[in-house]
């Protein structure tokens, strides 16, 4: 008998691997190795989210990251293609501060950062990373960034003002 599978769902995701990392486990016979895999999954228009998976495979570890990505994505208060106002994260040890730039600067960041930015639909943006340089890391307070961002509009929305009054 054959198998029916499922094609996969077809959206327009823009899906980045970030890092693959084999690990071992000691176990009584010797070595156990599996391997862990960080993707960014986004929708290049504001939303954004990250997995991690692990498995004895790397097709298996990504396919797992990829998932958790898809199921935590968030959405990002964008200006066009740039950020509203300069932001701090921070996961760890690891801080990144990231600030808007005119058009056509172009996408100043680092490694997993660009990442981050590239699936968000971030293009102008000027951003450094400090202290640890663990992928992982950076992913997390980059995204812990992006979340913290308001837009003019719920900025005033929550103070109970109107658009006029906040931004002058």
């Amino acid at each position: 008998m054959a198998r029916i599978e499922k094609a996969a769902p077809a959206d327009d995701f823009i899906e980045k691997l970030v890092a693959v990392n084999r690990v071992s486990k000691t176990v009584k016979g010797g070595r156990q190795m599996s391997f862990t895999a960080l993707t960014v999954v986004g929708d290049g228009n504001g939303r954004v989210g990250f997995g991690y998976g692990k498995a004895r495979e790397v097709p298996v570890a990504i396919q797992k990251a990829m998932q958790t990505a898809r199921k935590r994505m968030i959405s990002v208060s964008l200006k066009g293609q740039t950020l509203h106002y300069a932001a701090n994260g921070k996961h760890g040890t690891s801080r990144v501060y990231m600030q808007p730039a005119a058009d056509g600067t172009g996408m100043i960041a680092g490694g997993s950062m660009r990442a981050v930015f590239e699936c968000a639909g971030v293009r102008n943006v000027l951003s450094k990373s400090y202290g640890s340089r663990n992928p992982v890391n950076v992913v997390r307070a980059t995204i812990a960034a992006l979340e913290g961002l308001r837009s003019p509009d719920e900025v005033a929305a929550k103070r109970g003002k109107r658009l006029e009054e906040i931004v002058s």
